[in-house]
């Protein structure tokens, strides 16, 4: 049996979340000491030898985004933490920010030092205002303590805007307008919040940082696969007997999470087909379950980590309408800036009612499989691309008209 590698989660379930002596009796905040011992530039190659990629399912290298942070002209620049987590079957982030605020909030002043941002702004989703609760108290205790020195955090909620996920469209949220995607290039290292140079980075992304600090980039570097190291939380949800959290090194099998950390399909019944990274996740059929959940593993089987949701499907399921549902809720949370995912998204989620209903015929896959690619290239920004990608892997590895396997 293969044992979790808490990193991230290191925290959890040992210390009192709104405690920061609790926090700090755990070696937090050592850190950040000792980030600001040692120069930005130093503590930025530090953390880009590390390997350390975006979690927020983009899988950007981090220290990369905070070394253009760093070098853009500007005097004021922004460190923002992506909490909107909006992704369906996803509570990773919830769950870190429930257990360890303060963690997060070393992360972001460890990165506001590396860059030279002296104020850190965290969008939270709007489901989560119990969370909010927890977040002001950690950051009143910081303030306290003065342990952030002359970092500032804040939150901003957000308004349950599934796009606002996406980078630019939550910077276009914080300063009130309405959430959509902005053009790039300028990208926010160079042009972001007001214009300023900000790196936007993912609760669970930040979580990492003390540890890299503290530990080494070396350490690091040493676990999981070496194109994505470290360690990745996953959520744990569909027919499967333990629907809970974990987090596992990056060279973990998906054959294991759901098997062995999952204990397998409930009720005793056969895979049909896993979804990992959300509802913008591929359909990933049973010979596939070998596959590492590092990021660059999961691309080449045409699939994506995303956020690290599992979503698990038995044989008894009807595949027709789980992907119905999935192409109702891109429909639902499309912005409308773009007409191709505007236009898209309604005329995937109605080919999806007509074969869920029975009555598709060989020319509604093709139209979808047109139509899909289409989106994948001209759709302005990632919700378009992504929301057809459900459909295509369903096609491409199923039966879409009967709802069984090829």
């Amino acid at each position: 049996m293969e044992a979790e590698m808490r990193i991230v989660l290191r925290n959890y379930d040992k210390i009192d979340s709104l405690k920061i002596d609790d926090y700090i009796n755990a070696g937090g905040y050592k850190a950040l000491e000792e980030a600001r011992s040692i120069s930005p530039i130093n503590l930025i190659e530090e953390i880009e030898k590390s390997g350390l990629r975006g979690r927020g399912g983009a899988g950007f290298n981090t220290g990369r985004k905070l070394r253009f942070t760093c070098d853009a002209p500007g005097e004021e620049k922004f460190i923002l933490c992506n909490a909107d987590e909006g992704e369906p079957g996803t509570y990773k982030d919830r769950i870190i920010l429930q257990s360890d605020p303060q963690a997060v909030l070393e992360g972001m002043a460890i990165c506001g030092y590396a860059v030279g941002a002296k104020r850190g702004i965290i969008y939270l989703r709007a489901e989560y205002p119990y969370v909010a609760d927890i977040l002001n108290t950690a950051i009143s205790q910081a303030k306290e303590k003065d342990v952030l020195g002359d970092f500032q955090v804040e939150i901003c909620m957000g308004a349950g805007a599934y796009v606002c996920g996406e980078e630019t469209a939550l910077i276009e949220s914080i300063e009130g307008k309405r959430g959509e995607p902005r053009s790039k290039p300028p990208y926010p290292p160079v042009s972001g919040l007001w214009g300023k140079p900000t790196a936007v980075l993912n609760v669970e992304t930040l979580a990492n940082i003390p540890q890299i600090v503290e530990k080494g980039s070396a350490w690091f570097a040493g676990i999981g696969d070496p194109s994505y190291p470290g360690t990745k939380v996953m959520t744990l949800t569909g027919d499967l007997v333990n629907k809970t959290f974990i987090e596992v090194p990056t060279n973990t099998t998906i054959r294991s999470v759901i098997y062995e950390f999952g204990g397998g399909i409930a009720s005793g019944k056969q895979l049909q087909a896993v979804q990992i990274g959300g509802n913008s996740g591929a359909l990933i059929p049973p010979e596939y379950l070998d596959t590492p959940i590092a990021f660059d593993a999961m691309q080449k089987i045409g699939a994506a980590l995303g956020s690290g949701a599992v979503f698990v499907i038995d044989e008894s399921r009807d595949l027709r309408d789980i992907v119905c549902k999935i192409s109702q809720f891109f429909e639902h949370e499309s912005c409308g800036k773009c007409t191709p995912c505007r236009e898209g998204t309604m005329r995937i989620h109605d080919l999806m009612q007509k074969i869920s209903a029975g009555s598709g015929v060989s020319a509604d896959l093709d139209l979808l499989s047109d139509l899909g690619q289409m989106m994948a290239v001209a759709c302005f920004c990632g919700l378009g691309q992504a929301a057809p990608v459900p459909v295509l892997s369903a096609i491409k590895h199923f039966n879409l008209l009967n709802g069984e396997r090829r």
